[in-house]
């Protein structure tokens, strides 16, 4: 049976925004090459840490939701660890309570960036 998972990781902020896309790009293809299905990318873009990592105060946030049998977690946080972009990354499995808030929260987002698209046409 496949679970559903979510990943967020933190990129270094001394990427350009391209090279930071094309981090998170790579590390979807490391998921669709061991067979997880991507259900959902965010890119959150630059942020301000909670906290210092690396004496560095911001990155570039990026979550990825996907289906897979949970072999693939272990895989692509090999990557992370190998990958000197990244500062911090967070595995999440989810249950029936927290899909469906994911679920919620993506709808949410949708309706904010369709109205936002018709303010901006008015």
């Amino acid at each position: 049976m496949e679970k559903r998972y979510e990943t967020v990781f933190i990129l270094t902020p001394v990427l350009s925004e391209d090279q930071a896309k094309e981090a998170a790009k790579k590390f979807e293809k490391v998921l669709t090459d061991l067979g997880a299905k991507i259900t959902h990318h965010e890119n959150w873009g630059l942020k301000k840490l909670a906290y210092q990592i690396q004496k560095k105060s911001t990155g570039f946030y990026h979550l990825i939701e996907y289906t897979g049998k949970g072999t693939e977690v272990a895989d692509l946080e090999l990557q992370f660890k190998r990958d000197e972009r990244v500062l911090r990354f967070l595995t999440v499995s989810l249950d029936k309570h927290s899909a469906a808030w994911a679920d919620k929260r993506r709808g949410k987002a949708k309706e904010a960036k369709v109205a936002k698209a018709k303010k901006v046409e008015a």
